[in-house]
């Protein structure tokens, strides 16, 4: 990415963007929902997250799948791991690109649906699909959920607006400068006007999904008042998650307490 990492690693190491000072919203925390197979998606969730953080003003806390740890490489402990962080999140987000929807991606939509975790869906892919004439471009199976904001956001169209932008930079010299032509490629590369295109398409994209995110916040729970413990207790069940049953209802049971404290639920 362009921009500094020491310049962000200070930023983020001032505590500027702590929750309860000067009367600032608390930081949420966020479950980031999406494929992790590929280089592409390692860094366009990465590039993503670091956005979100930063023009949220440290509001939102993407907490990325990929950079959790695990004992060891069972299948069944990365699941129970990816799904506890999910729970744990005050809000999620999550990635519905691809001509077929991320099965585990949507295995996590729902179960946070269960939940009732305030959630946005996110969908960078310009290509058309799903089944719904005229609605979202994904199944509708997906679709019709409470607490659910979305956000369409075709990445290539935006990438195409932001490179006939002129370029961002000091000086007079930086705003009357044209951007190189696009099949100026030596250009292009040498001066990173591509990574500079792609940087501003994010802080576009990361401006959307802030705002989505900050009206998923603001919307009431779905889950009545009178069945929040036993539906956090299945929860604890219901996957079949390693550990002893005692010790799992516990934990539920002080992540709903932490919700219904942040008013969450």
């Amino acid at each position: 990415m362009p921009k500094s990492s020491k310049a962000k690693a200070a930023k983020v190491g001032s505590g500027k963007s702590s929750s309860g000072s000067g009367g600032k919203p608390p930081a949420l925390t966020v479950y980031f929902g999406g494929e992790l197979f590929s280089l592409k998606h390692l860094i366009g969730n990465a590039w993503l997250a670091e956005e979100i953080y930063e023009r949220s003003h440290g509001r939102f806390l993407c907490r990325l799948p990929q950079d959790i740890e695990f004992r060891n490489r069972r299948a069944k402990t990365i699941r129970d791991k990816d799904l506890l962080a999910l729970v744990e999140s005050d809000l999620a987000l999550f990635s519905f690109d691809g001509a077929e929807l991320d099965s585990g991606t949507l295995v996590e939509f729902m179960f946070a649906k269960f939940a009732d975790i305030p959630a946005v869906i996110l969908r960078s892919d310009i290509r058309a699909s799903g089944d719904q004439p005229g609605g979202a471009p994904w199944n509708l199976m997906a679709s019709f959920w409470p607490r659910t904001v979305s956000v369409v956001a075709p990445s290539l169209i935006l990438y195409k607006i932001v490179q006939k932008q002129r370029p961002r930079g000091d000086g007079l010299a930086a705003a009357l400068r044209p951007p190189p032509p696009a099949g100026d490629v030596v250009t292009r590369l040498a001066g990173l006007h591509s990574s500079a295109t792609a940087q501003r398409m994010c802080e576009v994209v990361a401006d959307k999904v802030v705002a989505a995110l900050e009206k998923a916040a603001r919307l009431p729970p779905a889950m009545p008042k009178h069945l929040r413990e036993e539906a956090y207790q299945w929860l604890a069940r219901m996957p079949g998650l390693d550990g002893k049953e005692k010790t799992l209802r516990k934990h539920f049971e002080d992540i709903l307490a932490r919700k219904v404290r942040r008013d969450l639920l």
